[in-house]
């Protein structure tokens, strides 16, 4: 009987120390503390990902409206207090959106934005609205001769992201874009591009 309790002293000592390692080793691991419920996801930390979506919009004083495709990366680092997020988010975006009507064409070969984030969480499920500062580049084509400005201008828009695994997610958002009005020569008149965009994504959480 002795031996058995000896025993059973022994392995409750070994447990008791191996829940300390593994606690030692989770906290080492984990260094994003948020106030939140015990065994809540949390959305804490920097991350990375890329998206793919589609823009359509129109362009000011000109009858084109340039749509396509459009791929990008994003990063960007959350703060969680309970079930609030709070967040900054960055972009850069290659796009296709172009349209020729008569002899114009204009295109938005690329964009990006710097956007603020602020959303609830419920457990794994992300709710949010984003805006802030967007640019990118519209160039307009005519008879040969072709003339690219660079804009800058804001964005807003809403969206949201689940936690499928301890460190990935997947998003949905809406973000709508003002590229500004800028003069151009080729064709005398004031133009910038005004789109909506809708794109899903993926973010591996560091």
């Amino acid at each position: 009987m002795s031996r058995f309790v000896l025993g059973a002293l022994a392995l409750i000592g070994a447990g008791w120390t191996m829940s300390a390692r593994a606690a030692d080793l989770y906290g080492s691991r984990a260094p994003y503390t948020v106030n939140q419920p015990l065994n809540a996801y949390s959305w804490a930390g920097p991350y990375l990902g890329g998206n793919l979506g589609y823009a359509w919009g129109s362009v000011a004083n000109n009858p084109t409206k340039p749509s396509g495709f459009v791929g990008g990366v994003q990063a960007g680092y959350n703060w969680q207090n309970g079930a609030w997020v709070f967040g900054v988010e960055g972009d850069i975006q290659a796009t296709g959106a172009e349209e020729t009507f008569a002899p114009w064409k204009f295109s938005n070969p690329w964009f990006g934005t710097v956007r603020g984030r602020a959303g609830y969480a419920l457990n794994n499920v992300l709710l949010f609205g984003t805006g802030g500062l967007a640019f990118g580049e519209l160039r307009a084509t005519t008879f040969g001769l072709s003339e690219s400005h660079t804009n800058a201008g804001w964005t807003l828009g809403v969206g949201a992201e689940m936690g499928f695994a301890p460190n990935w997610s997947a998003k949905v958002e809406y973000l709508y874009v003002d590229l500004a009005n800028s003069n151009f020569v080729i064709t005398g008149a004031s133009n910038g591009y005004r789109f909506g965009l809708i794109r899903a994504g993926v973010n591996y959480r560091f």
